[in-house]
């Protein structure tokens, strides 16, 4: 299956993005949401249900569900030991560093594993119920990946726009209140006790439109039904207009103009309906301008893209790093700014080519694999007219 690398670049560029924004330098004010109303949060989250639908469905269609299904659930359980990694580095090394009191931005990433006493905030984070800030997107992924060969039967045999339905039916009810719902019948009859704050920021039951939308696309990309550049080009317009109004008004808000209470309708969390639109009017005006982008597909993007999960959990690490140098300050100065900066993108392209040449490593074995096992079947075949 080809790879696109513009998509690859692409990816790779919004991990880049959110490493800058999470980082707790002066870049931060240049680079939080700049396009508008839109984050590196949602591309990421897209690009990659994108990628899952269509490399599993094919994966189905040439194999079966059942083997589809036992290697996403391999991949699954490989991202989740990621991030139990990450929370054991968090609960081993930040905790001991909070203790001193001399970090207090650690101390409030982390203050429901000093109320509720190690034992059961490790045991709530095993359970992705505990998400601290900066951890809470991994177990949202997580979440999505498992069901995943669920949204692909439902699509299979309901049909994409049940299904599709079905994800904006709870998406509306998010925008209502569905999260907070949940949340009251948990603690009142199956005995949750964790405030709503400590089980991460983003809304699954908004998010998961995100990642359905994806998958869906990604299908019809394996299906070769996915015209985007003709359907594109038809709305270029309108989705111009719609970016520059709502880019207006994104730096309207920086210099101090309050929405009140339409703010919900573009807040990030909740996945507001102006996001969405945004988000949607952006991605048209990129597909229109692919083959302008297509020179900026540099090599470091396109590798830092395809090992994304592995790259992702690498600026984390720094993030929690960065915090760590604040101690008390509200922001780094100086050196510790370009340093930090430096060597955490330098770390997570390190990353990308450790784990590229593993992959690499893994395919060529898989091919001499293969062919070994061509090689014997096709002895067998020979020598077979001969009765052996």
């Amino acid at each position: 299956m080809r790879r696109l690398q513009e998509l690859d670049a692409l990816r790779g560029l919004m991990l880049v993005w959110m490493t800058l924004t999470h980082l707790p330098t002066v870049l931060t004010t240049y680079v939080n949401q700049p396009f508008g109303f839109i984050s590196a949060s949602e591309g990421f989250i897209f690009l990659s249900a994108l990628f899952t639908g269509r490399i599993y469905f094919r994966l189905a269609q040439r194999d079966g569900h059942s083997v589809m299904e036992k290697k996403l659930g391999r991949r699954t359980l490989r991202l989740y030991l990621y991030h139990a990694v990450l929370l054991s580095l968090v609960f081993l090394m930040a905790v001991p560093i909070t203790a001193s009191g001399k970090h207090p931005g650690l101390h409030n990433l982390l203050d429901f594993f000093f109320s509720a006493g190690p034992v059961r905030a490790a045991m709530d984070a095993a359970l992705l119920v505990y998400r601290p800030p900066l951890l809470d997107i991994l177990p949202m992924y997580i979440i999505f990946l498992v069901l995943t060969p669920l949204a692909l039967r439902m699509g299979q045999k309901l049909g994409w726009t049940v299904t599709l339905s079905s994800g904006f039916a709870i998406w509306l009810m998010a925008q209502l209140g569905l999260r907070q719902t949940a949340w009251g019948l948990l603690n009142r009859h199956f005995g949750l006790r964790i405030p709503l704050n400590e089980m991460g920021s983003f809304d699954p039951w908004a998010w998961q439109l995100v990642w359905l939308v994806g998958l869906w696309m990604g299908v019809c990309w394996a299906k070769d039904e996915l015209p985007l550049t003709r359907v594109a080009r038809k709305v270029a317009s309108p989705a111009l207009i719609v970016v520059l109004a709502l880019l207006t008004m994104r730096y309207a808000i920086f210099r101090g103009f309050d929405l009140g209470s339409y703010a919900i309708y573009v807040d990030k969390w909740h996945l507001g309906v102006v996001r969405l639109i945004n988000f949607s009017a952006l991605g048209v005006l990129l597909i229109c301008a692919r083959s302008y982008l297509k020179p900026l597909s540099i090599r470091p993007l396109v590798l830092l893209g395809q090992s994304s999960l592995q790259v992702f959990c690498t600026h984390l690490v720094f993030c929690f790093a960065g915090i760590t140098l604040l101690g008390d300050a509200s922001m780094l100065s100086g050196w510790k700014q370009f340093g930090l900066v430096v060597t955490a993108l330098l770390a997570m392209l390190l990353t990308a080519k450790l784990f590229a040449r593993t992959e690499l490593t893994a395919q060529v074995k898989s091919s001499q694999a293969s062919q070994r096992l061509n090689r014997r079947l096709r002895e067998l075949a020979f020598f077979r007219p001969f009765g052996a």
